[in-house]
This record gives C-alpha cells, sequence and structure tokens, in this order.
C-alpha cells in the first residue's frame, strides 16, 4: 500500500465549486478522504436587516442550505461527512475584531483572520477533538506550498487570476507542513469543468463575494452617531450617521454636491468626522505594519520585494525598511487609499514572505 493510501486528509467543504474538486481531486489521487464544514452562523449573533437571500457570503442566516449543498457533494463524491461547530471560536476570533477594527475607523479583513485562526486552527482542532482522524487537512484554496530543506513555503496559485495566497500570509509553518492545496496548479476553468465531468450541480456556481451576506450595520450593533463630513482644510460639507458607516477610498454614497469627485481619505473617530478631499490625495507611497507574520525569515532592511494591501490588486515594487522592529513598505509607486487595518502582503516573485496588518501611511 502506498503512503498517499494511508494517508487520510479532510477537507474543508463550503458546498461550493472549488472545495468540492478539491476533495475528488484527491480522493482519485487515493487518498481517504473526509468532509467537513465548519458552521459558524450560530443563534441570534446578528440580527439582519434588509437580508437579502445569498449564496455568495460566507457568513450568512443562509448558512444551513450551504451546508445542505456541501452534504449531498460528500454523498455524490462518496466520502464521510462532518458539520463542526465553530460558532464561538468565530464570534470571539473574527467578528469582535471586526468590530473592534471598523470602530476604530479602520478597514479590516475578516477572511484573513478567518483562515488563520479558524479555517486552518480551530476546525482541524475541533474535528480531532469530535474524534475524526486525520493527517492532512485540504482546502480548494488556489495557492500551492512548497518543502525545501525541511521548511515550508507558501507560493502563489499558477493562475494569477485566482490566486488566493494574499488571505493565507498568516499561516505558520506548523499548520503549512500539514496543509494540501490540490488546486494550486490549475486554472478555474480546468475546475469547473472537473466539476461538471463528476455530475456536481454547483459546477456553475457563482464564487463567494464577501464574508457577509447583509449590511456591516447588522455585526457593529451600534447606535447611529450623527456628526460631520469635513474637508482636509476641516470645512463642514454635510452631516453622516456615523463615521464607522465609511471606509478610507469610498466615493459612492457620501451624499455631498462638489464640483469635482470627492474621497474618503480618514476617518476621526474622536471626532466622528469624516474627512473627503480630491484624488489626489487618496495617493500614498508608504505603509507600516504591526502584528507581522512571516512565513519563513523574516526580510532584512533594504530587501526589494513585491506588495500589495488589497487581493485583487497587483503586487507593486517596493523596499522594505526595517527601523527599531518596525517594518516599512515603501512603494516605487502611488497607491490609491490605502487603508489602516487592511494587510499588506509581501512577496519575493511567486514565494509569500508574510506581510502585517497596516498601521500608518505616508
Amino acid at each position: 500500500m502506498s503512503e498517499i493510501n494511508k494517508t487520510k486528509v479532510l477537507v474543508g467543504l463550503s458546498g461550493g465549486v472549488d472545495s468540492s474538486v478539491a476533495a475528488i481531486l484527491l480522493k482519485e489521487k487515493g487518498y481517504e478522504v473526509i468532509g467537513a464544514t465548519m458552521a459558524i452562523w450560530g443563534e441570534n449573533k446578528v440580527t439582519p436587516q434588509g437580508h437579502v437571500k445569498s449564496k455568495n457570503a460566507c457568513y450568512s442566516p443562509d448558512e444551513a442550505e450551504d451546508i445542505k449543498e456541501a452534504e449531498n457533494i460528500a454523498k455524490k463524491i462518496g466520502i464521510p461527512y462532518h458539520v463542526i461547530h465553530c460558532e464561538n471560536e468565530y464570534e470571539e476570533i473574527v467578528l469582535k475584531n471586526f468590530r473592534e477594527e471598523y470602530l476604530n475607523g479602520n478597514t479590516p479583513n475578516p477572511c484573513v483572520r478567518c483562515n488563520s485562526e479558524i479555517k486552518f486552527k480551530a476546525l482541524p482542532l475541533i474535528s480531532k477533538q469530535n474524534g475524526i482522524i486525520f493527517d492532512k487537512f485540504a482546502t480548494g484554496h488556489y495557492a500551492r506550498i512548497e518543502e525545501k530543506d525541511g521548511k515550508f513555503y507558501l507560493k502563489k496559485a499558477l493562475d494569477d487570476k485566482k490566486d488566493q495566497s494574499y488571505f493565507l500570509y498568516r499561516l505558520k509553518q506548523e499548520q503549512l507542513k500539514n496543509i494540501l492545496f490540490p488546486l494550486g496548479e490549475l486554472t478555474k476553468v480546468k475546475v469547473r469543468e472537473k466539476a461538471k465531468e463528476y455530475g456536481l450541480e454547483v459546477y456553475d456556481k457563482k464564487d463567494s463575494q464577501d464574508f457577509y451576506s447583509g449590511s456591516y450595520n447588522d455585526l457593529l450593533n451600534i447606535k447611529e452617531i450623527e456628526g460631520n463630513i469635513v474637508d482636509e482644510n476641516g470645512k463642514i460639507l454635510g452631516r453622516h450617521k456615523g463615521y464607522f458607516n465609511y471606509t478610507t477610498g469610498q466615493r459612492k454614497g457620501l451624499q455631498i454636491s462638489s464640483p469635482e469627485p470627492l474621497y474618503v481619505i480618514k476617518l476621526d473617530k474622536e471626532k466622528n468626522e469624516v474627512i473627503v478631499g480630491k484624488v489626489d490625495s487618496t495617493f500614498k507611497k508608504e505603509v507600516s505594519i504591526k502584528d507581522t507574520n512571516w512565513i519563513a525569515e523574516p526580510p532584512k532592511s533594504g530587501t526589494k520585494v513585491l506588495a500589495k494591501v488589497r487581493s485583487a490588486m497587483a503586487p507593486k515594487d517596493a523596499v522594505i525598511e526595517v527601523i527599531d522592529g518596525k517594518y516599512r513598505i515603501i512603494f516605487d509607486e502611488y497607491l490609491k487609499s490605502p487603508a489602516k487595518g487592511q494587510s499588506a502582503v509581501i512577496y519575493d516573485g511567486e514565494y509569500l514572505l508574510g506581510g502585517g496588518i497596516i498601521d500608518e501611511i505616508k
């Protein structure tokens, strides 16, 4: 019997096409595959306002339908299936941080925190506590892992358009050594073809677009606090119902008449002010990061790298500077609207070095 035949793999099934095909590919290779879906919605956690039925969000009151879909997929593939309850962990680790960051005027990325702390940590851990025996954990993420000299390196997917390594930069060595990414070398087109070939109805299912299906106000659980919308000189241009309803770089929904488009350039929690400016004021070249995580070795000061501050952004040339242990990323060209709370992720070619949370912008 080969080593693959002896290896048990727990696959995180979401009910979507990517995780389904990941399970299929592993089974075809001879692994003993087990499916598991993390339940994160819980009871009475939020009260959605004007909730629109959506299957394009991870955190949704429609979760029960997604779980049922994942269960049906597991039956179709012919693998055991489990629902793993991670509601408390999700509330304490992801939602609590989301609220704190937004109420501090920042723009967090809950998917980054969910991946490192829930999907790749709590889900496998609780699964083992529930008696599920497995050797490796796999998901349908588009990324690759390479082992070299006893260390594990995270690499971009071959399909640049689908690469999801940005969301995984907080993974640790002990996590990476037990993770499989079966889709890392495939295109989305090939994945959908595989799902259709296998007779899965989800072969043409849309990808998740956001982490929550409703209004963020549902999650913040805070009353409206009226304040001023001001320009960079402090001139009052309009009113708002809470700075936390805005994000850096936002243009639409300001309800201000102006001869030129205005963008949110800063949120002042203490004054409950939304500061707006013209497009030139949104461009910055330098960010500092905190709460860093390095996949293998941290880059040295003066290292030329590629970096990006949003998942959909193409990596840009930059230089890393380290001053008193603080990492600064100085880009060769201006970026539009980097925001505090976002993740700045750093690459060396196809290898992801690590990153951190933006806390200063110049």
